[in-house]
């Protein structure tokens, strides 16, 4: 390593969810290690209630707080932009800063939302009724058109996998819908959704129930259909249709009103360093989460390859999982701890009523309640209650603070 880079025993990359977390819990096992969080953000937010705060049930500013008053005691939180990864020296790269050193590094930059993509999207974003829930400043326009929209056609779109939480799209579509049936719209507006996946769930086991949804509020479900191009003054969008033998044709599709879910890829940094896979994500291994080519790296969150399900619910499991075999790799812990693929994803259905979609690898139903209690495939009042106000005290009083509350790591060799 370059002797003049700073030497940390810890640098985590990345000060989302997956970042204060992991820090919290590794100091929490090990509270004299050198942590050091490098993040260019100053505000730091909630993004599973972005969701409500598109359907008019959570304020915005709920969601926010400064990323400086969420770092754990012990830590230390530089403001910076990662450029690179020099693993053969155990560095990380800088944007006008020195680069760093570190004995163990744990990456969870999140992903990038590639809104480039998708041509025209860009510049109409926030006007002539084209708006996300997977934007802080956008949502509350998502709750304004839904408000306001009398008849007339609404567009909901999917693009094709992996995105974080992959029923954040349907949510959207369900609460507005749910709005409108409420107050006796439904018919006069008329809602679609574009998935360009070729299943409404990639769980078979949730389809059902959602299914049911799709037909309560007479949905027009067109699969196989990825957004390609918004024109917003022309309230038009065009998407390609594929087929299941991969015949492609392109279709324009008027609007009053498109909730957009971006393509999503692994941030520009990592894509193309040593650290990816051909795909661009972190290459780890699935249940250890180290990194399959040097051992003294670990990553966790949305910019991983494990093939779980993008969730704050995945990364609250996860960051037990990377504090513990962090501090064993330090010599401040014994055993190695297993990550199953644990993901969750509240599908808000209706005002009230929540289909608790918990899954890990393989599909494999992962329920954290007993059946008599919340059956996961079914909506239910209990789920709601965990999603509008468990779930979000769990977040801040829990998760960031390192308490493992249904999230302590399994070590591998438990029975």
């Amino acid at each position: 390593m370059n002797p003049s880079a700073p030497l940390h025993d810890v640098i985590i990359v990345g000060a989302g969810a997956a970042g204060i977390a992991t820090a919290a819990s590794l100091l929490k096992r090990a509270p004299n290690l050198d942590v050091l969080l490098i993040d260019p953000a100053t505000e730091h937010f909630y993004q599973p209630g972005w969701t409500l705060v598109g359907a008019g049930v959570f304020s915005q500013a709920s969601t926010r707080r400064e990323t400086a008053a969420l770092v754990p005691a012990g830590a230390t939180l530089l403001r910076g932009t990662v450029t690179g990864f020099d693993p053969e020296h155990n560095r990380i790269l800088l944007a006008e800063q020195a680069p760093r050193g570190y004995r163990q590094l744990v990456v969870c930059p999140g992903l990038k939302l590639d809104w480039a993509a998708i041509d025209g999207l860009e510049a109409t974003l926030g006007r002539h009724g084209v708006t996300s829930n997977y934007r802080y400043d956008l949502a509350p326009y998502t709750w304004e058109l839904t408000r306001a929209l009398q008849h007339g056609r609404a567009l909901f779109t999917q693009p094709g996998m992996p995105i974080k939480c992959a029923g954040a799209p349907q949510k959207a579509l369900y609460l507005a819908c749910d709005h409108w049936r409420r107050h006796d719209r439904l018919g006069a507006v008329q809602a679609e959704f574009l998935n360009a996946n070729p299943s409404l769930f990639g769980v078979a086991a949730y389809v059902p129930a959602l299914q049911r949804y799709i037909e309560r509020y007479q949905v027009d479900l067109r699969l196989r259909h990825r957004l390609v191009a918004v024109d917003g003054p022309a309230q038009e969008a065009t998407f390609e249709v594929s087929d299941a033998q991969g015949n492609v044709r392109h279709e324009a599709r008027p609007f009053d009103m498109l909730h957009v879910v971006p393509p999503q890829c692994a941030p520009d940094a990592l894509r193309g360093s040593a650290l990816a896979d051909a795909a661009g994500w972190l290459d780890v291994d699935p249940h250890s989460l180290r990194h399959r080519r040097f051992a003294n790296i670990h990553g966790l969150g949305d910019a991983i390859n494990a093939g779980n399900a993008k969730t704050v619910a995945a990364a609250r499991k996860q960051a037990p999982v990377v504090a513990h075999n962090v501090a064993v790799a330090l010599g401040r812990a014994q055993g190695q701890a297993r990550y199953d693929g644990y993901g969750a994803c509240p599908l808000t259905v209706e005002r009230g009523r929540i289909v608790l979609a918990e899954f890990a690898y393989g599909g494999q139903l992962a329920p954290s309640f007993p059946q008599w209690l919340l059956k996961g495939t079914e909506p239910t009042r209990l789920a709601w209650w965990l999603k509008a106000h468990g779930l979000p005290w769990l977040y801040w009083n829990g998760m960031l603070r390192g308490h493992e509350w249904l999230a302590r790591p399994v070590l591998a060799d438990s029975p």
